[in-house]
């Protein structure tokens, strides 16, 4: 009675299938790509920033999206063509303005957590991920900005954070490659930056090596709940060798965990419960460092422009990732060059040392609750479980997640008279 089902190989499924790994439980990780870490933790901004835990669900952000709707190249873009999912997100999310200052610190407490577990792992598992622990530095143009983060720190105070205002001339002595004269800023040194794909495809092949077992290429068209508590899972297995053949199977599981990304509204639904995950694209330039001058011109130190909404990271020698923009559009996937060409004119005007000649760009979609802070615990049926909904923190928090449906699990087969082998 420890068979348990988890629906997605990102980030969150793969720390969840470690968590529960680690407890003893036989796990099964249902994937449609063909590797682990494929869409949202494919690209991201690579930062583990505890430092941008401020949730989204404030007046001054709402303001600011409804001036940027009509600049293509705006920080936060919204399609307004009428969706029933967009709008029933939105309007969620707009009551949970009153909740911002809560919300906000229950990030902060949560991503301290998470940060000390997940360099844990890496450390225990061996995971080379090009982790930089160099610190998170947040700049600001003018004054005004410069106070409202400042109002935005004593709430990452009261999380448990230490954030330190900053003057122009510490800017450029924490980061000396960064080009341009600024109001001020804050520096988390305790933030770090990394590979989200390396670390969870190197976390992937730990849990491989404690028995986890990987269905890839494998796409659920059903979940049924048999009177006994028994879930059968209708699997729909690609052929590797002729992609147009796929092999139909019958899988039986105790429990489901749905971790699936901005897919888990749809299989929340197959289980009767309501998650109102939304997916909020964001895009992503990894510049390729191919010359001494890039090497040596692009920062060491991650940054975070407030103003821009853009952050970066070094990966390694020779690539510095670029990375941010919110859109709400849907499903859509589409890498326009109106939304990747701020990426590169940042990065050029900021270092102007770095060659933008080879970029790679990249889109992916955030899966965003309306209250910005993930769904982890129970569902409706008794055997449902969740850990989805992320946002844009979905590495910074998933090895606390993690760790805390893993416990509700085992609480739950505990109390059901089982205990994991």
């Amino acid at each position: 009675m420890n068979r348990i089902a988890i629906i997605g190989a990102g980030v969150t499924g793969v720390t969840t299938a470690y968590a529960l790994a680690q407890r003893g439980f036989d796990v099964t990780v249902f994937e449609r790509h063909r590797y682990a870490a494929m869409e949202t933790s494919f690209a991201n901004g690579g930062q583990l920033s505890v430092s941008n835990a401020e949730v989204w669900n404030s007046a001054a952000t709402v303001i600011k999206g409804l001036r940027w709707m009509l600049t293509r190249d705006a920080p936060l873009l919204l399609n307004p063509a009428p969706n029933w999912h967009k709008y029933s997100w939105i309007f969620e999310f707009l009551r949970q303005i009153p909740n911002y200052k809560a919300n906000t610190v229950e990030t902060v407490r949560l991503a301290l957590q998470a940060r000390e577990n997940l360099l844990a792992i890496a450390e225990k598992e061996n995971i080379q991920f090009d982790l930089e622990r160099r610190g998170i530095l947040h700049i600001y143009k003018d004054k005004a900005s410069f106070d409202t983060a400042e109002k935005v720190n004593e709430l990452l105070r009261k999380g448990g954070l230490d954030r330190d205002p900053v003057t122009n001339n510490e800017i450029h002595a924490i980061e000396p490659t960064m080009a341009g004269d600024f109001y001020g800023g804050f520096f988390t040194p305790s933030d770090s930056t990394g590979d989200i794909h390396k670390f969870t495809r190197g976390l992937a092949d730990a849990c491989a090596r404690m028995g986890v077992d990987f269905c890839f290429d494998a796409s659920i068209s059903s979940i049924t709940r048999d009177s006994s508590g028994l879930f059968t899972l209708i699997v729909d297995h690609t052929n590797p060798d002729n992609s147009d053949v796929a092999d139909t199977r019958r899988h039986e599981f105790d429990s489901v965990v749905v971790c699936a990304g901005v897919n888990s509204r749809q299989f929340a639904a197959k289980l009767g419960d309501h998650v109102n995950v939304y997916p909020v694209k964001g895009y992503s330039i990894t510049v390729c460092l191919e010359d001494e001058g890039s090497r040596s011109g692009a920062p060491w130190v991650s940054l975070l422009d407030d103003s821009a909404k853009i952050v970066t990271s070094r990966l390694g020698v020779d690539r510095f990732r670029v990375a941010g923009t919110a859109e709400i559009n849907g499903f859509n996937r589409d890498i326009r060059a109106d939304r990747i060409a701020p990426l590169t004119s940042w990065t050029r005007q900021y270092f102007p040392q770095v060659a933008t000649s080879r970029v790679i760009p990249w889109a992916g979609l955030r899966p965003m609750l309306p209250s910005m802070l993930p769904k982890v615990g129970t569902g409706r049926l008794p055997g449902v479980f969740y850990n989805t909904g992320h946002g844009h923190l979905g590495w910074t928090l998933s090895a606390a997640t993690a760790e805390a449906v893993a416990e509700v699990i085992s609480r739950a087969r505990a109390s059901a008279g089982f205990a994991p082998a």
